[in-house]
Protein backbone atom coordinates (compact mmCIF):
# COMPACT_ATOMS: atom_id res chain seq x y z
CA UNK A 1 0.00 0.00 0.00
CA UNK A 2 1.92 3.44 -1.28
CA UNK A 3 -0.72 5.48 -0.22
CA UNK A 4 -0.34 8.09 2.27
CA UNK A 5 -2.99 8.62 4.21
CA UNK A 6 -3.62 11.76 6.43
CA UNK A 7 -6.20 12.17 9.13
CA UNK A 8 -7.39 15.48 10.46
CA UNK A 9 -9.56 14.68 13.57
CA UNK A 10 -9.93 15.96 17.21
CA UNK A 11 -8.82 14.25 20.33
CA UNK A 12 -12.40 14.28 21.63
CA UNK A 13 -14.15 12.84 18.59
CA UNK A 14 -15.34 9.37 18.84
CA UNK A 15 -15.27 8.79 15.19
CA UNK A 16 -11.55 9.66 14.78
CA UNK A 17 -11.16 7.56 17.62
CA UNK A 18 -13.04 4.96 15.95
CA UNK A 19 -10.99 5.61 12.74
CA UNK A 20 -7.67 5.68 14.39
CA UNK A 21 -8.33 1.93 15.82
CA UNK A 22 -9.77 0.90 12.41
CA UNK A 23 -6.63 1.98 10.68
CA UNK A 24 -4.46 0.43 13.78
CA UNK A 25 -6.50 -2.63 14.06
CA UNK A 26 -5.26 -3.34 10.13
CA UNK A 27 -1.88 -2.16 10.08
CA UNK A 28 -2.56 0.61 8.04
CA UNK A 29 0.06 3.47 8.54
CA UNK A 30 -1.44 6.83 8.89
CA UNK A 31 -0.50 10.51 9.80
CA UNK A 32 -3.25 12.08 12.13
CA UNK A 33 -3.07 15.99 13.33
CA UNK A 34 -5.64 16.30 16.65
CA UNK A 35 -6.89 19.99 15.31
CA UNK A 36 -7.75 20.80 18.75
CA UNK A 37 -4.62 20.43 20.04
CA UNK A 38 -3.13 23.48 18.00
CA UNK A 39 -2.11 26.53 18.59
CA UNK A 40 -1.92 29.99 16.74
CA UNK A 41 -0.40 29.94 13.69
CA UNK A 42 0.03 26.49 12.86
CA UNK A 43 -4.10 25.46 13.92
CA UNK A 44 -4.92 28.22 11.60
CA UNK A 45 -3.12 27.09 9.06
CA UNK A 46 -4.44 23.48 9.38
CA UNK A 47 -8.20 24.76 9.28
CA UNK A 48 -7.35 26.48 6.40
CA UNK A 49 -5.90 23.37 4.61
CA UNK A 50 -9.46 20.85 6.06
CA UNK A 51 -11.63 23.54 4.90
CA UNK A 52 -9.74 23.69 1.54
CA UNK A 53 -10.98 19.56 1.59
CA UNK A 54 -13.95 19.75 3.02
CA UNK A 55 -15.64 23.48 3.39
CA UNK A 56 -18.01 21.93 6.18
CA UNK A 57 -14.68 21.93 8.55
CA UNK A 58 -16.04 18.33 10.26
CA UNK A 59 -13.94 15.63 11.62
CA UNK A 60 -12.48 13.08 10.72
CA UNK A 61 -11.22 14.25 7.52
CA UNK A 62 -9.61 11.21 6.09
CA UNK A 63 -7.23 12.34 3.12
CA UNK A 64 -5.77 8.72 1.13
CA UNK A 65 -4.00 9.39 -2.39
CA UNK A 66 -6.38 12.08 -4.55
CA UNK A 67 -9.48 10.88 -2.67
CA UNK A 68 -10.81 12.61 0.74
CA UNK A 69 -13.64 11.40 3.00
CA UNK A 70 -15.28 13.37 5.69
CA UNK A 71 -16.57 11.11 8.73
CA UNK A 72 -15.47 7.63 9.96
CA UNK A 73 -16.64 5.50 6.57
CA UNK A 74 -15.32 2.57 6.94
CA UNK A 75 -16.56 1.27 3.46
CA UNK A 76 -15.31 4.19 1.49
CA UNK A 77 -12.00 3.56 3.43
CA UNK A 78 -11.55 0.18 2.46
CA UNK A 79 -12.48 1.10 -1.33
CA UNK A 80 -9.72 3.93 -1.31
CA UNK A 81 -7.10 1.66 0.32
CA UNK A 82 -8.22 -1.61 -1.93
CA UNK A 83 -8.51 -3.98 0.97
Amino acid sequence: MSQKIKMYTLSTCSHCKACKRFMDENDIPYEYTDVDQLEGAERESVIAEVKRLNPQISFPTIVIGDNVIVGFKEERIREALGI
